[in-house]
């Protein structure tokens, strides 16, 4: 049984996040998606669009599932993050866990997105009506 899956795709299916999480020792199964919103800063947006290193997102996203699973004692993890041009509504990146007790699935879900966007190399690129901006630097 693979306990993570790690993954730079194109598109999300989100309805395949639970499938993915399901696990007999598991009580509590915790997700977060995160989708393109409609305004930033008031300015209405007219799509995302994301790029990555890939190989080494791949192996950075590892390693932060690797010290979930560890740290919170989980039975699977999931990272996806889409690359390519996002329209708003559209999700863009879903994080799960699953465990025994729901303490440890939402720490560990909250700990698994800041981390990601804190330490892997995905860059956005928000695009307007008038113009495009880069943001969000990571290493």
């Amino acid at each position: 049984m693979d306990r993570k899956i790690i993954e730079i795709v194109q598109t999300i299916d989100t309805s395949q996040v639970f499938t993915d999480l399901s696990d007999a020792q598991s009580g509590g199964i915790c997700v977060f998606v995160g989708t393109v919103r409609e305004f930033t800063q008031g300015e209405a947006v007219v799509s995302l669009e994301f790029e990555t290193y890939e190989k080494m997102a791949l192996k950075e996203m590892d390693k932060i599932a690797s010290d979930a699973l560890e740290k919170w004692k989980l039975n699977k993890v999931i990272i996806r993050h889409a690359v390519g041009l996002k329209k708003v509504e559209e999700p863009v990146v879903v994080v799960g866990a699953s465990s025994a007790h729901r303490d440890a699935c939402f720490e560990a879900c909250r700990y698994l997105i800041d981390t990601l966007k804190e330490t892997v190399p995905i860059w956005k690129k928000e695009v307007f009506e008038n113009k495009a901006v880069w943001v969000s630097a990571h290493p």
